[in-house]
């Protein structure tokens, strides 16, 4: 372990590793109860994308760890299965196979993109604020998943949404569990959303809210979903702008997860990321991981921002995301409970991961008017039109579109343009859906 980590090397030894592996899972095994929760609303077998969530985050945990030797775990993304599950499946009235079908499709475009080195060009080419308010949207995206999830609101023929029943039992569960999530992640406890997605649960068991499944038992199949992909139903042609989305999103999002954990863990060196060997093997490791996530039944697979709580206690090299992965493949034997969690206790979840990414429109320059508007057209079209891809359209086209009419089209990049351009495309032949 220590050649192979040169963990010495890093100034790290194996129980800070482990230390910090443990530390990055708690904070992110929400997501083995979130995703299938989400996913399961498209008709997916809840337990199969339980057992597809958990293998999709151990394996591209183990080849970021094994290959990149970097301290970062992964897991199917927020926001990601949200598109994948709502707007994908729900609103535009594809098969969960098709739309698995979309994120293969997407998985090996992102490769590509990844080797040729175009994946950096598209990242220098999307403007700053437009990141960030993409980040925000997805955030105000999923916000409004949990909301109405939880009954928190509702819908209404003369305002469209309203504010639910206050009184009844879930919601309220809802409002404990994050109150419980943000107090816990104020006092630095580590894993609070975990903790109050299970305190939750249980009080939702007891209140009668929810079925008790038990807690432990052999790994459920993961037949129902493993394999499952149509990759050529996929090939028509609205899902188009749904591959653009997922690379898109897979772009920012992973992209820029990875740098940010790297650098706070020392691992990049100052000047041209593309100087650090490892930076290259680590955007390999993420499009990997996609391609393998969609095989065996889950959406997206990205890196994860929680990472960082591992490095944070010290995680500098690939053991810690080893560690992750085997606490993955561990979790698998948890099914039982993670069909006892109902949505109000994963919404409160949803809601302290949407507050983290709102977070994201500090970094918009509100001064500039050509950068602020765009931005903000971005970020509110996401929940309004309950729609990522949306969100996206608006913001890239309306960016162009004002820089253009304000003399300052110079400072848009070609990539801009380009993405700009297929959303153009897209609203003019095939409309809004």
């Amino acid at each position: 372990m220590e050649s192979y980590f040169k963990l010495a090397e890093h100034g790290s030894s194996i129980r800070t590793e482990v230390i910090a592996g443990i530390t990055t899972f708690l904070t992110m095994a929400y997501i083995i109860f979130v995703n299938p929760d989400i996913l399961s609303t498209t008709g997916m077998d809840r337990n199969a994308v339980f057992v597809a969530t958990c293998l999709a985050a151990a394996l591209g945990s183990a080849i970021m760890g094994l290959w990149a030797n970097w301290p970062i775990a992964m897991a199917p993304g927020m926001g990601l299965n949200a598109f994948f599950a709502f707007t994908v499946v729900g609103m535009m009235g594809f098969t969960w196979q098709q739309a698995l079908g979309a994120v293969f499709i997407s998985g090996l475009i992102f490769l590509f993109l990844t080797v040729t080195g175009l994946r950096r060009w598209l990242i220098a080419g999307i403007p700053a604020s437009m990141r960030s308010a993409i980040a925000a949207g997805i955030g105000m995206f999923l916000a409004i998943i949990a909301m109405k999830s939880s009954g928190l609101i509702v819908a209404s023929e003369a305002t469209f949404v309203t504010l639910g029943d206050l009184t009844a039992t879930g919601t309220l569960l809802t409002i404990l569990g994050f109150f419980i999530i943000v107090a816990l992640d104020a006092l630095k406890v580590t894993g609070a959303i975990l903790i109050g997605i299970l305190v939750v649960t249980v009080a939702a068991i007891f209140l009668g809210v929810s079925e008790f499944g038990g807690v432990m038992s052999m790994p459920p199949s993961i037949a129902p979903t493993f394999m499952q992909l149509d990759v050529a139903g996929a090939l028509t042609v609205g899902i188009f702008q749904v591959v653009l989305v997922l690379v898109l999103v897979e772009v920012f999002d992973a992209t820029g997860t990875l740098i940010g954990v790297a650098k706070r863990a020392g691992l990049l060196t100052e000047g041209p990321t593309h100087k650090n060997k490892n930076l290259g093997r680590a955007l390999m490791a993420d499009s990997t991981a996609i391609t393998a996530g969609s095989l065996l039944g889950t959406s997206s697979t990205t890196a994860y921002v929680e990472s960082a709580s591992g490095v944070q206690a010290g995680g500098r090299t690939g053991l810690t995301a080893l560690v992750v992965a085997g606490l993955f493949l561990l979790a698998m034997f948890f099914a039982p409970l993670a069909g006892s969690v109902p949505a109000y206790a994963t919404a409160p979840a949803l809601l302290y991961v949407a507050t983290l990414m709102m977070r994201e429109l500090a970094e918009v320059s509100w001064d500039d008017v050509t950068e602020a508007a765009p931005a903000a057209l971005t970020a509110l079209a996401m929940p309004f039109t309950y729609s990522i891809a949306n969100g996206l359209a608006f913001g890239f086209i309306s960016y162009a579109l004002i820089k253009l009419l304000t003399g300052k089209a110079r400072e848009v990049h070609a990539a801009t343009w380009i993405v700009a351009g297929l959303f153009v495309i897209k609203f003019a032949f095939f409309g809004g859906h």
